[in-house]
């Protein structure tokens, strides 16, 4: 059975210099190359994922030359904030495993801008070509903002968490926080910071189709305020009200960022309407 193409719409041609959609898309040759079946799309599927994979292997690789600089780096500030209360461990293979997991999320980290340039290649061929050109910003403004995201669970959030669990303490119930636990919690938030931290780099984009403007974005901030609790705590690493806030607060002020950034970043006809 033959697999129909599905062709990129046509747009009528634009004389007017303002207009991003001006591209004369209706030319034949230029539809037939922006054709993908869905075979091809699967084909295009397969080669980013095995280069993303290719790049997470050499960055593990890179890692764990430096395994150990990299847990003294996550564990040692989170000893002293703790009061220099020791981790322990119950089970005898888990110092190997940590480490293990530990070079895995270095390499996911060096790897990530390499693994959103290859999320970019993989949905570049639906766009027009007017789109394509926010390829690079697309990837600094990910790459740049998920690392803020991680920094600011490392230097913040993470501290702050495990000095509330050990807030806990009492005279008869000690905090003897285990090694893989802490570090199981250390990677969500890490991960959660790091995708929630995308928001801006998601409004920048709609904004520049012509999706969202900051009008918008301001007018359902009520709605924006509700699903960013559900949100956080859903994400939380714990029930606590204190890790829901800690993800809560970042994504308010995101929020705002990203309604700043609509409005900078807006195409200037949608401006124009909204202003």
């Amino acid at each position: 059975m033959a697999v129909a193409p599905f062709p990129k719409p046509t747009a009528i041609r634009s004389d007017d210099p303002d207009d991003d959609n001006r591209i004369a898309l209706t030319d034949p040759e230029a539809l037939e190359d922006g054709r993908m079946s869905f075979l091809d799309h699967l084909d295009e599927l397969r080669k980013r994922l095995i280069a993303s994979v290719y790049a997470l292997l050499i960055g593990c690789v890179i890692a764990f030359f430096f395994v150990s600089r990299i847990q003294a780096f996550i564990f040692v500030p989170l000893h002293q904030a703790l009061g220099g209360q020791d981790f322990i461990y119950t089970r005898g293979f888990e110092p190997f495993m940590l480490m293990m997991k530990t070079g895995a999320l270095a390499g996911l980290l060096l790897a990530s801008p390499f693994i959103i340039w290859q999320l970019w290649l993989f949905i570049a061929p639906g766009l027009y070509a007017n789109e394509k050109r926010f390829a690079i910003p697309f990837v600094v403004f990910s790459s740049v903002f998920f690392l803020l995201g991680a920094a600011f669970s490392h230097y913040v959030a993470f501290p702050w968490t495990w000095a509330f669990f050990k807030s806990w303490e009492t005279e008869y119930v000690k905090f003897l926080p285990d090694i893989q636990e802490a570090f199981s919690t250390y990677v969500k938030m890490i991960l959660a910071f790091g995708l929630i931290f995308q928001m801006p780099t998601l409004v920048f984009s709609l904004a520049r189709m012509g999706l969202v403007t900051a009008g918008w974005l301001a007018r359902n901030t009520k709605y924006a305020v509700l699903i960013i609790f559900i949100v956080a705590a859903v994400i939380s690493p714990g029930t606590d009200v204190v890790s829901q806030a800690m993800m809560a607060g970042p994504m308010l002020a995101l929020y705002g960022i990203s309604i700043l950034v609509a409005w900078i970043f807006a195409k200037k006809k949608t401006r124009e309407l909204t202003a």
